[in-house]
């Protein structure tokens, strides 16, 4: 009986994790990782935080030390991308012609900074933020005196607008929503990241409409908006969100759908084939609904499961959606699910002028979501409050003397 193989392709956070979490529940087979980068698996978060801005080494990214694929016996193939997927013949195709078979395969390919369709917007000095090149590239333009704009205010521009700002840097953010971040926060709590970049001394232009990135001969100059005003910048940041590469999966047939749609144990509509990580929209037991989330966490914790199914075991993936930032003094983690609108009250617990506060999201009387920022290890109290049946006391949640619990 020939060798069982487990193939994963994509090697970032979630591939790196899965392979591990393959060996480390003891599957003997063959496991391949196939990835499109030069550079062996790496955490995304510190290319927009500690590595942009100066505070940590290159080296500190990595996922693993140089030695260990080989030392577990992880067939590392990088620089190598994957073309096709023929599920007949459980097959993946690489870009030189060469093909690797599959008893299981993992698609772990993340996701793709959007691109704006308008003029100038791959001229030289127009950066997209995704991988570590690009983030040693955008580091080298963050100089005292600089002039940055970014595009987009969501979580990656606006961490960098902060990397830039604590290295001297002038940012102008330009953004077309009436505050950063209101899809993800709602007014009441995306007010707060207006105020702390303003104090901060971004020209943030909130509301406003990208036409074109200006350029001299080919290099970015500037942006244009669409009432003619031009900033001028040595650099341009395009932040306008990622789109799930889902291109292999969707021309070998599987259910796509705003991402590969997997069942709560990350398997596809082919049951060989599963989805881990930025490209996954998994169902989710506790919301009934398929979540799509563009954070670490999930790269970081989904390919345990996926690899405890492929191996043949019963697992679900069941925890609740997180995600961090830091940008200057201020430190925050948000664990939970809500939909733009679809709350009906905020509380607050602490002094958010001082930023040092918990936000909750209810709808109800349940609690939704819950935030700390510059509060720190109430991630479990705040998980249970979300997990918790039935409606919570709003009074006793804004009260800081109060227990946090449900």
């Amino acid at each position: 009986m020939p060798e069982q193989g487990f193939v994963i392709v994509g090697a970032g956070l979630a591939g790196a994790k899965a392979a591990e979490a393959l060996r480390g529940g003891g599957f003997a087979g063959r496991v391949t990782l196939i990835g499109d980068e030069p550079d062996r698996p790496y955490e995304r978060p510190p290319l927009s935080k500690e590595f942009l801005a100066g505070k940590a080494e290159r080296d500190s990214v990595f996922v693993h030390d140089p030695g260990w694929y080989a030392e577990h016996d992880v067939d590392l193939r990088l620089g190598v991308t994957a073309t096709e997927l023929d599920r007949a013949g459980k097959l993946v195709r690489l870009d030189g012609g060469e093909t690797v078979g599959y008893d299981k395969l993992l698609l772990a390919t993340g996701s793709s900074p959007r691109r704006l369709p308008i003029p100038g917007s791959d001229a030289q000095g127009v950066h997209y933020l995704r991988r570590l090149a690009d983030s040693v590239r955008l580091k080298e333009t963050l100089t005292a005196g600089s002039r940055l704009a970014v595009i987009g205010a969501g979580w990656i521009g606006l961490e960098v607008a902060a990397a830039a700002r604590e290295a001297g840097a002038e940012v102008t953010v330009l953004e077309v929503a009436d505050l950063p971040l209101l899809n993800v926060l709602g007014r009441e709590v995306a007010t707060v990241f207006a105020d702390l970049h303003r104090a901060r001394g971004v020209d943030l232009r909130l509301g406003v409409t990208v036409d074109e990135i200006t350029t001299e001969g080919g290099k970015a100059t500037g942006v244009r908006l669409d009432d003619g005003t031009v900033v001028r910048a040595d650099a341009v940041l395009v932040a306008v969100g990622a789109a799930p590469n889902v291109g292999l999966a969707q021309a070998a047939g599987l259910a796509v759908d705003n991402g590969v749609v997997v069942d709560a144990s990350l398997r596809s509509s082919d049951p060989d084939v599963f989805a881990a990580g930025d490209v996954a929209s998994a169902l989710h037991p506790l919301f009934g609904e398929h979540l799509r989330v563009e954070h670490w966490a999930n790269a970081l914790n989904q390919p345990a499961v996926a690899a405890a199914v492929m191996a043949g075991q019963d697992a679900t993936y069941d925890e609740l959606p997180y995600f961090f930032t830091d940008q200057y003094d201020l430190g925050m983690e948000y664990h939970g699910h809500v939909i733009p609108g679809g709350y009906d009250r905020v509380v607050f617990r602490g002094d958010v002028e001082a930023r040092e506060f918990i936000a909750f999201w209810l709808l109800g009387g349940r609690v939704l979501a819950g935030m700390n920022v510059n509060v720190w290890d109430v991630g479990e109290q705040l998980k249970a409050l979300i997990r918790a049946e039935g409606p919570i006391d709003a009074d006793r949640l804004a009260d800081p003397d109060a227990p946090l619990e449900p």
